[in-house]
């Protein structure tokens, strides 16, 4: 995924409010962006970081710049989880996901029960596999973790991929690692124990975890090869 329009730099001055983020760029001038991440940004988000921003052609936008990515540990990392699915669909589309080249099909925001969706359902031949994906931004001691907030969200996607595994379909989690300077994963059990719990229960009765490294740069965001996880 190449930025059709060039970032903007400037230099992280707090995030706050969960979604809205002070910039001051290399003029001098303050600038409140938006902040498309839910989570904690955790070891991301620190005053005084390098940033990327990326501006909106929509006038109507309250805050037409967006955070797309921070500088920490010398590595940029991408923090826009509005841009997490079209990377893993786009790696996907191009081949560049393993486990998923010839697919014949492939549809987004998928419902599959009366109050859930999932982000994926990939068709290859006559087998159905259901994709939820997950951006991972933590990165602690060279270990990619997720996740960095408490996430009942996601513990219950955990659940509704285990439960369509027992029906028999493929049922995968899918964690990108929007990060180069981590060289494996593992559920971050400090910060929610129960999601770390449900991942292994889930991988335990037939739920596939793929994990995948992006490169990020100001250039552009290219998932360039899958790492190695452990479960603890």
């Amino acid at each position: 995924m190449q930025f059709t329009q060039p970032l903007v730099y400037g230099t992280l001055i707090k995030r706050y409010k969960r979604f809205l983020a002070d910039i001051e760029l290399e003029n001098g001038k303050i600038l409140t962006v938006h902040c498309p991440n839910t989570g904690t940004m955790l070891s991301c988000s620190d005053p005084g970081s390098p940033v990327c921003l990326s501006k909106s052609d929509n006038p109507k936008r309250k805050y037409p710049f967006t955070l797309e990515m921070v500088q920490a540990n010398n590595t940029w990392i991408g923090v826009n989880t509005a841009k997490t699915n079209k990377l893993v669909v786009e790696a996907i589309t191009e081949g560049q996901i393993d486990e998923f080249t010839g697919f014949t099909a492939l549809k987004t925001e998928v419902k599959v029960s009366d109050h859930s969706r999932l982000d994926l359902r990939v068709t290859k031949e006559e087998e159905i596999t259901y994709v939820e994906i997950k951006n991972c931004s933590l990165a602690i001691e060279g270990c990619a973790q997720f996740p960095d907030a408490v996430t009942q969200r996601g513990t219950k996607h955990l659940h509704e991929l285990e439960k369509l595994a027992k029906e028999g379909f493929g049922a995968c989690i899918f964690f990108l690692v929007q990060r180069m300077d981590a060289d494996r994963f593992t559920p971050a059990t400090h910060i929610d124990q129960e999601y770390s719990k449900t991942l292994h229960h889930a991988a335990q009765n037939g739920v596939q975890i793929l994990v995948y490294q992006a490169d990020v740069t100001p250039e552009g965001i290219n998932v360039v090869r899958s790492l190695p996880y452990s479960l603890g």
